[in-house]
């Protein structure tokens, strides 16, 4: 015999199952609000997280939490098989967030202002959209930037111990 089927779902009514599908988990996100952007600031539009609070009230001890915080949303997009690159674009946005946001002062306000887990949760949200979509020019520049300035900033110091002790022999 035949069995009844269900008539098919209407797009409105699909549409928030698929958005649900789609999104990231809820914790995710909400450690992402958390951080980045949970307290409006009174008389204005904006917003401040627990990431530039903590920094300020624990100085490099608020910022290495909230970057232990934030490697969670880089393994949510691990398991969702981001690109490697863009996983590499997201631990510059964490690395950036914990080395600049340990400047005091100036790194409180870089914190308040970059929200780097707002910078993954959108990069994990592009990726769910389009799981074939590949790394974008943008994914490779921010990381390729980033390799130079690593690179530089370990080659600085040797070309400068390399120019003293030509100084220094040369002298003699």
């Amino acid at each position: 015999m035949n069995e009844p089927q269900d008539p098919a779902p209407s797009p409105e009514a699909s549409a928030p199952a698929l958005e649900r599908a789609l999104s990231v988990p809820e914790w995710a996100r909400r450690l992402s609000v958390l951080l980045d952007s949970a307290l409006p600031i009174p008389g204005t539009k904006l917003r401040i997280g627990l990431d530039p609070i903590l920094g300020a009230l624990l100085p490099e001890l608020g910022d290495a939490l909230t970057a232990v915080l934030s490697l969670s949303l880089l393994w949510v997009a691990f398991r969702e098989r981001v690109p490697k690159l863009v996983l590499a674009r997201m631990l510059t946005n964490i690395a950036l967030d914990a080395v600049l946001g340990a400047i005091p002062l100036v790194g409180d306000a870089f914190d308040f202002a970059f929200k780097a887990n707002e910078k993954n949760l959108a990069l994990i949200e592009r990726h769910r959209r389009d799981p074939t979509r590949p790394a974008t020019w943008g994914d490779r520049l921010v990381v390729s930037g980033v390799v130079v300035l690593a690179v530089a900033c370990a080659a600085l110091p040797l070309l400068l111990a390399a120019a003293l002790l030509r100084f220094l022999l040369s002298g003699s």
